[in-house]
This record gives structure tokens, sequence and C-alpha cells, in this order.
């Protein structure tokens, strides 16, 4: 009898130890071996670095995040900015994301009307001091509406100068989540615009004149300048996501902008090219779709 039960107490103790080692050391708080760190290591490999709930924001970028035209023709409206905007018809990304009452201290527009993407890095550096969690772009469309196609910056010129832009506020915030809207499709939005005849008088004053010039022209020549700014904007776009898919914290739009089919009740009704107040409001909807998004 005596030996049995010594036969016993060795299974049971056997067994004990298997489950223990089944279980891992971490079990009784020890530390695992080489296995149990590089299973760790995979899982914080896996694990995303995007948070879907930032607790404050930036914005930089151009007229269209100023809410240029939005309110009052030829001056900036930013209370509608689908970014930082506190109006309640646009519900801006801030709103969606902080609350209104938060968005009103914790969120920041240093976006300037006319700005190209060599302006960015004056405006990631500003941003930077705030110490946002998430700091949104959009700009390219001044690259692109130049006097001609010939003084449209050069794609080259564009990724260095977006490149140097991401650094700058890496260099201050390395875990800034970074949201880039993809330049807007001009070409729509000149089809859309000049069927009304205010709209087109506005654009004589300068407003994208290599794709908006000449809005009734529908000659070879006119045909092939508009092609080519939008091919520009087209390269642009491609840009952005190549250089924003090499930081894990950059999250490109997938092209939702560019694709968007703003119609006329989208555009500002007294320039027929920036976005009016709804439009604004369906930027808004696609950046918070965009960056509330969970992946994998």
């Amino acid at each position: 009898m005596r030996m049995r039960n010594r036969r016993v107490r060795a299974v049971v103790a056997v067994t004990g130890a298997a489950v223990l080692g089944l279980a891992g050391c971490d079990a009784l708080g020890g530390g695992g071996g080489p296995g149990d760190a590089g299973a760790r290591e995979a899982r914080a490999a896996r694990a995303p670095l995007w948070d879907t709930s930032p607790a404050s924001m930036a914005a930089v970028g151009d007229s269209i995040t100023r809410g240029f035209d939005a309110c009052t023709v030829l001056q900036d409206c930013p209370e509608v900015s689908w970014a930082t905007g506190a109006s309640a018809g646009v519900d801006s990304l801030a709103v969606r994301l902080l609350g209104a009452s938060k968005a009103a201290t914790h969120s920041w527009n240093y976006a300037v009307t006319g700005a190209r993407m060599a302006d960015l890095t004056d405006q990631m550096t500003r941003a930077a001091a705030e110490k946002p969690q998430l700091v949104t772009v959009m700009a390219g469309a001044n690259d692109a509406c130049r006097e001609s196609p010939e003084a449209m910056t050069p794609v080259a010129d564009f990724r260095a100068e977006f490149e140097e832009a991401l650094r700058t506020l890496r260099r201050s915030l390395p875990k800034a989540q970074v949201y880039v809207a993809s330049v807007p499709n001009l070409k729509r939005l000149w089809s859309q615009g000049r069927t009304n005849a205010l709209g087109k008088q506005i654009w004589k004053l300068g407003i994208c004149p290599s794709m908006l010039g000449d809005a009734d022209a529908l000659d070879a020549a006119a045909t092939a300048r508009r092609d080519t700014v939008q091919r520009r904007v087209e390269d642009y776009n491609r840009v952005l996501e190549e250089v924003c898919a090499k930081d894990a914290r950059c999250r490109f739009d997938g092209g939702a902008v560019y694709d968007f089919r703003f119609g006329t009740d989208q555009l500002s009704h007294w320039d027929w090219f920036h976005p009016s107040r709804d439009g604004q409001a369906r930027l808004a909807e696609i950046a918070y779709r965009k960056v509330t998004a969970r992946v994998g």
C-alpha cells in the first residue's frame, strides 16, 4: 500500500510539473525563457499603433482646411473647417473625436490659405508645439493650381517637401498620429463649377488658373492642359500614399477625397471651387471614417 501511495504521489508531481510547464513561468510571476520573450516581441509587433480615439488634434494644410469661401466671398471661415470647426452643421473631425467642448480647447488649426507643400514644414513646427495626438494634413491642391502647368511643383520636390514636413513633426512628436487626405479631383471641380456663370467670373480673379483658366474652352490645347494638371494631382496623391506608408503612425485616406464625387451642393456658391459648408461636412465624414477605422 505504501509503495502504491508513493507511485500515486510521483504521478501527481510529474503531472503538476507538466501543467506548470505548459502554463509557463509567467503564471507564477516569474520571467519566461527565450521563447517566451520572442513571443511577446512578436505580439508587440503585431499590435496596432493606431489609436482610433486621440485626445487632441491639430490641422495643417491650405484654404480647404481654413474653410475659405464657405461663409463669405474670398475669406477664411475656420469655424466651418472639416478638421477643427465648431459649426454644428459641419460636425468637424475634432468635434466628432473629442466632443464640442473639448474640441474648443484641444484642437488647433494651423492651415494657411494659399499654402503649398513647401509651407507644410513651418506649419508642422507650430502644430507640434501643441503636442497633439493627431495631426491632419490636406495639402497639394495649390501645388497644382498655378499660373500654368509648367509652374506646378515638380513631383520630386513635392515628395522631398512632404518628407521634410513629416521629419520635422517626428523630431518633436515621434508618436503623434498623422492622417493624410488626398488632393481633390480638380478636374471634377472644374466640370461642376463651369455650369455657373458667376463662378466662372470669380475664377478669373485667379482661382486655380492652370485648371480653371478659359473655363469654357474645349479645344485640344485646353483639354491637354487640364489633363496635365490632373495627372500631376494623381502623381501627388501617389507620393502622399508612398511617403505615409513608410511611417507606422501615418494613415492615408486611400484616395477617398480624390474619389468623392462632389456635386454643386458641395461647392462654395461664392467661387464654385472650394467646399461649401456641406462639402466641409462631407470631408469631415470621410476623415472620421478613416481615422476611426480598425485595421487587422
